[in-house]
């Protein structure tokens, strides 16, 4: 029996344990028996998979069953937790192949022993320690405890939020981590068992940051995998251009100096480091989103040579330390931070190199906030990246709800074998729902198009009756909004930044008549089914920002046809996974409206935006959709 064989059985005897006894949805089907083909065929996959499909089954069954390791990269944590909490444990129940899984994050996601330890030693000077500087003891001391009984050291397991700084002076990064044969806790270690963990699994989850991060560093994470599933696909060029990047500020040099203060007795040397970040944060300060075109400026490039001639007499100092008079437990506790230091010195060096080489296909640029600027060297295009590192190695299954169009071209794939499907969606957008623009508001340029969009929204809500989730372009336009409609309203208003992500979706969620107001986090990966959402507002079509250096560098790349290329599919991708918040389940209902004529108007691409979006009925009138409102408020 073939894979795919296999896989449609295995699909339809898991399927009907679902909740409600699930049912035959033959684009799962499809999607299945295409990831099945794929991976017998050594070949890969790009699947556009609407809303409702069940794509995760689609890839999990055949990934399963094809016995070949299996990375699952998602870009979102809902996911992660959905896949780590619901799918596999319940494929495991029910699917008649035994398997082992895991969910790996980060390094600094896990609590280090190590730095606990050191911590407790130095007691309540905790200054003397020089990675501690801001950090609290009250949490330093309740972090200690729950370590104690921990089985993970998983900061997302913590009962509260511990600050930044509390947070950075018990953890450690890739960057620093000397590994589990150089430190004294290395065989105690949370972050070391979770990769032993993580080793062992037939399907591990990832986020897709840290498997970039993996390709990057050839595989020294996550080790050998025959198969990749990259799910939420439309954000992977963004994410491995992130990955593939190499960064430098003042707060990175910060850090190092902190790790050498931490070891160290030389006041001088390791308040000059402190002098230099300070310097190189005033020569990036005021320039964040300027893009380097010149190559680096004479004085730029001169912090960055000090820096490096610093870092190296730094790590000199460190290799020349004596400790032959130190015994037992202070000489592994000295050993481990001048290895932590001599790390993250390491890095520094080799990331300063390359990026005042000024390497060929790259964009260099200053990034933000104002507060904490950043030098940036990112590669304008990945393709070639992703065929040394990916590509070639192995399989990819690359899905999403929505695919921008050209993306196997912009990913590199186009010169390897693989396939495109669309599986669609199993609900019935034309009867479940309405898709409005007024072609009567002005355009977004307009100085009177603040007013009329305000004055549509408010209208919308008040026929749906609240149960509104309103997705804006920026934050201005977002506080706008909460200003005009607060205390006017007659059902509650929910602002993003009022409360942390998920208690605020929660809250939305549980007051079927609030509203909610948000910008881009919000505009994909959150899900609220049923009656607490039935009307989805975007104010503008969702074009990137013009001034973006990386984008930037991409149009300067494609020429005149930029922006067909870069502009218009991130715009209708975009605008896609906005509207596809409106309906989550077959007995959803509502109306996706998008206050931006443009959308009614503009022939040039009205039609790209209208194909992405999912396949709802169209109307210009607002009284049809207040009555369509009022119908569904009425008759829930």
């Amino acid at each position: 029996m073939s894979l795919a064989e296999s896989t449609e059985r295995a699909l339809g005897s898991v399927t009907v344990e679902l909740p409600g006894g699930g049912e035959t949805r033959t684009g799962q089907i499809d999607m299945a028996r295409a990831v099945a083909g794929a991976i017998s065929a050594k070949e890969h996959l790009l699947a556009q998979a609407g809303t409702g499909t069940g794509k995760s089954l689609a890839y999990l069954v055949p990934t399963l069953l094809s016995k070949k390791r299996t990375i699952i990269a998602t870009a979102t944590k809902a996911l992660q937790d959905q896949l780590a909490t619901k799918d596999l444990p319940f494929l495991a129940e029910h699917l008649d192949h035994p398997f082992e899984w895991a969910v790996l994050k980060g390094r600094s996601n896990y609590v280090c022993r190590q730095r606990l330890d050191e911590l407790e030693d130095a007691g309540d000077q905790l200054q003397l320690d020089g990675l501690s500087d801001g950090a609290d003891t009250d949490e330093i001391d309740a972090i200690r405890e729950w370590a104690e009984t921990s089985a993970t050291g998983d900061r997302a397991t913590l009962d509260f939020e511990p600050r930044g700084r509390t947070w950075a002076a018990v953890s450690v990064g890739p960057r620093e981590c000397p590994g589990r044969s150089r430190c004294p806790q290395g065989n105690n270690c949370f972050a070391e068992a979770a990769r032993d963990e993580a080793a062992a699994a037939d399907v591990l989850v990832v986020n897709t940051h840290l498997y970039g991060i993996d390709l990057a560093s050839e595989g020294a994470i996550l080790g050998e995998h025959e198969v990749v599933v990259i799910d939420e696909a439309h954000q992977t060029e963004d994410i491995m251009s992130a990955t593939f990047s190499w960064e430098i500020s003042g707060g990175r040099f910060i850090n190092y100096a902190r790790n050498c203060g931490s070891i160290l007795a030389d006041d001088d040397l390791v308040g000059s480091l402190f002098e230099l970040a300070n310097d190189l944060g005033d020569e990036l300060e005021g320039k964040v989103g300027d893009r380097l075109l010149e190559g680096l400026p004479v004085d730029l490039h001169r912090h960055l040579d000090n820096g490096r001639r610093l870092t190296e007499k730094s790590m000199n100092a460190m290799r020349n330390i004596d400790d032959s008079a130190m015994t037992g437990k202070a000489k592994l506790d000295v050993a481990a931070r001048k290895q932590r230091a001599m790390q993250a010195g390491t890095a520094l060096i080799e990331d300063l190199d390359l990026i005042m080489s000024e390497p060929g296909g790259m964009v260099s640029w200053i990034d933000g906030p104002e507060t904490a600027p950043s030098l940036k060297v990112t590669p304008v295009d990945i393709g070639d990246l992703l065929t040394k590192s990916l590509w070639q190695e192995r399989t990819a299954i690359l899905t999403s709800a929505t695919l921008p169009t050209g993306l196997s071209g912009r990913l590199g794939l186009g010169q390897h074998p693989h396939k495109q499907l669309d599986v669609g969606s199993p609900f019935d957008y034309e009867e479940q729902s309405l898709l409005y623009c007024p072609v009567n508001i002005p355009e977004p340029r307009d100085s009177k198009y603040r007013d009329a969009m305000l004055d549509e929204l408010e209208a919308l809500m008040l026929a749906a009756g609240g149960r509104t989730l309103a997705l804006f372009t920026s934050y201005r336009a977002m506080n706008d909004a909460s200003e005009f409609l607060e205390g006017q309203m007659p059902f509650k208003i929910f602002t993003q930044g009022d409360l942390p992500k998920q208690t605020l979706l929660e809250a939305f969620t549980d007051d079927e008549s609030s509203c909610l107001l948000a910008t881009m986090s919000f505009w994909q990966g959150i899900d609220v089914p049923g009656p607490s959402l039935s009307l989805v507002v975007i104010d503008k079509l969702p074009f990137p920002r013009p001034d973006d250096p990386v984008l930037q560098a991409r149009r300067d790349l494609a020429g005149p046809s930029a922006f067909r290329t870069i502009d218009l599919p991130r715009a209708a991708t975009l605008l896609a996974q906005g509207a596809g918040r409106l309906i989550r389940t077959a007995s959803d209902t509502g109306v996706v409206a998008v206050l931006d004529q443009r959308l009614a108007t503009k022939r040039a691409y009205r039609w790209d935006m209208i194909s992405a979006l999912p396949p709802m009925r169209r109307t210009k009138d607002r009284d049809e959709v207040v009555a369509y409102l009022r119908n569904i408020r009425n008759s829930s």
